[in-house]
């Protein structure tokens, strides 16, 4: 039999083609729920927070309820425990011990590199529809490093800046006006030292605002041509550090001594990577109800926590939909409230019907951020050690 396709009847498949990809679509997620149903997922996740820790204990309890999955979260205090594990795991040729890690950063280039992950499957998961991925582009790229659906979002980080409104009424809205603000005021800010995180990332943010080529950013960067670029940088942090607390001669070890030293009243400023968290200290009462936060106006270094499904995986079915549960509105909704965690959502409000919307509770609490400004996607991972070792022989003494 011949088949004669007709303009007509070519134009009429073109037509038809979203509807039978989404159908398919539907019978291939209903066959992936169906072999979850029974698995139980190692979650190898970091442990480090008691809010944290509960919120994954909901999630088990409702992948339990609805899909039949048990979720076991395996407590882990550095994630690169769990790249160490697969990476042997996959050499001997072993079924694996993690079905689901929450990842990013250094560790996801790692795993990618090594081709220690399964996928891609991220985009192929219903929820995935909802992510706002054009507002939030870091939803799709992870320190630089492209996530080709190796990875699924699960929350937002961006440096924020938060004071006592009562005593910083005019916050500094860039690196420059910190450092007017340092030269009247000394003394009374300072940050980490580097390597914790939150100072590597403010180093960064003095970085961006300060280069003048931000093309290198996001491509791997090599020591000679690193010295030449930061050269603004140094120089600018040799001109603040004289006039922060202790002359810039010692820095406290990590973010939770800044936020103590703020709540003291012993410097004017703190930061943290997460916008939830100076609202979070107010409802603890921590911090007072008269805290600002912010972020600088042209942007501030942010990114995304993603969850990966490693290659060895033995339960490859009921980690993709754990990972597609953690993206639906009410476990994002959840998530993001200052009482439960306070980790901003990956999700576009605009493709939320009113009912999932309003699962999203108002911003307007004290402390919360109320202009939030654009993303700054990280520096390529690269950038991390060489400033981390720049700073710390410069400064470290």
């Amino acid at each position: 039999m011949t088949l004669t396709l007709t303009r007509r009847s070519f134009a009429g498949l073109l037509a038809a083609a979203p509807m039978l990809h989404t159908a398919w679509a539907a019978e291939g997620w209903a066959g992936t729920l169906a072999e979850a149903k029974g698995q139980t997922v190692y979650f190898n996740a970091w442990a480090g927070s008691p809010q944290i820790n509960a919120y994954i204990a909901w999630a088990g309890e409702e992948l339990q309820a609805r899909y039949g999955i048990t979720l076991q979260h395996v407590k882990l205090a550095d994630t690169g425990e769990a790249v160490r594990r697969v990476r042997d795991e996959v050499k001997a040729g072993a079924d694996g011990s993690a079905d689901l890690i929450w990842i990013n950063g250094e560790n996801f280039a790692v795993m990618k590199g090594e081709q220690l992950l399964f996928g891609p499957f991220a985009e192929d998961l219903p929820n995935f529809a909802l992510v706002d991925v054009d507002g939030k582009p870091t939803t799709r790229i992870d320190f630089a490093e492209g996530t080709e659906g190796l990875e699924s979002p699960w929350g937002m980080a961006q440096l924020t800046f938060f004071a006592d409104g009562a005593k910083l009424a005019t916050p500094p809205q860039s690196m420059m006006e910190l450092l007017d603000l340092a030269k009247n005021d000394p003394g009374r800010f300072t940050y980490p030292a580097p390597p914790d995180f939150h100072g590597t990332t403010f180093v960064k943010q003095a970085l961006v605002e300060t280069m003048a080529d931000r093309a290198l950013l996001p491509v791997h960067i090599e020591k000679d041509q690193f010295i030449d670029a930061t050269k603004p940088l140094f120089e600018y942090l040799d001109q603040l550090h004289p006039h922060l607390w202790r002359q810039g001669k010692q820095f406290p070890p990590a973010q939770a001594q800044v936020t103590q030293m703020v709540s003291d009243g012993e410097v004017l400023m703190g930061l943290t990577f997460n916008p939830s968290e100076p609202a979070n200290l107010v409802a603890t009462g921590t911090l007072p109800k008269t805290t600002i936060a912010w972020q600088n106006r042209n942007g501030s270094i942010g990114n995304t926590h993603f969850v990966a499904i490693p290659i060895n995986a033995r339960a490859k079915a009921a980690a993709q939909v754990t990972a597609d549960f953690l993206l639906s509105p009410e476990a994002q909704a959840r998530k993001a409230d200052i009482a439960v965690w306070g980790d901003p959502t990956v999700l576009d409000m605009a493709k939320l019907p009113p009912a999932e919307k309003a699962l999203f509770k108002s911003s307007d609490a004290p402390g919360a951020v109320k202009r939030p400004a654009r993303t700054i996607p990280e520096p390529h991972g690269s950038w991390v050690p060489l400033i981390e070792a720049a700073w710390l022989e410069r400064y470290g003494a």
